[in-house]
């Protein structure tokens, strides 16, 4: 008889993710072990391997949950009517809200890529793109100069707010002098002065 799903099932596998990305963290992807794995989140070995059968799918599953939960702020935080100008500061807000608290998936994102599969790769990047898409939608009706034959900028500039975007972590703090919100008007004045200045 099939082992029927818990009714916390998604509630544990969410716990077990956050815990596991705070090992990979700390200790590497390489050194990290599926027995700290288990300890650090408080279950057995086996019921770790029941969710997950190996590191790696445990890595790919904290990156795609990461990303997808991403995504999915980023479309709810979008207004389609909106001026172009505000929809990007909702979807900066959108994906420097959505950093709260995940300082850890994100490390494991960077630096995880060669652990993945090729299958698990593509993916990723799926969703990575789908992303970066909606802001590049975006950045090219601020200054559809941007994307033409002779100077394919959107791209570059996209890749900008997104570098600005991906190592707050490395220096931001909650509680200091700068909120995420702050941070976030800044980085869209910041690209949206930058982009307008284009020509």
């Amino acid at each position: 008889m099939a082992r029927t799903r818990a009714e916390d099932f998604e509630d544990k596998q969410r716990h077990i993710l956050v815990r596991a990305a705070a090992v990979f963290a700390e200790q590497g992807m390489e050194k990290a072990s599926m027995s700290g794995i288990a300890s650090a989140s408080g279950v057995s070995k086996s019921l770790l391997y029941h969710y997950y059968p190996n590191k790696d799918a445990l890595i790919f599953e904290i990156i795609r949950s990461h990303l997808e939960d991403l995504d999915k702020d980023i479309a709810d935080a979008d207004k389609a009517d909106a001026a172009p100008e505000d929809r990007l500061n909702r979807l900066v807000r959108a994906v420097l809200e959505n950093y709260r608290g995940a300082d850890n998936q994100h490390k494991v994102q960077l630096n995880a890529g060669p652990l993945l599969s090729e299958a698990q790769r593509r993916e990723i990047l799926d969703l990575e793109r789908r992303i970066v898409r909606r802001f590049s939608a975006v950045l090219k009706d601020i200054n559809p100069g941007l994307d033409t034959p002779e100077r394919q900028l959107l791209m570059p500039a996209t890749m900008s707010l997104f570098g600005m975007m991906n190592w707050v972590y490395m220096w931001f703090r909650d509680g200091g002098p700068l909120t995420r919100q702050d941070y976030a008007d800044l980085a869209t004045t910041l690209i949206l002065e930058g982009v307008k200045a284009v020509r």
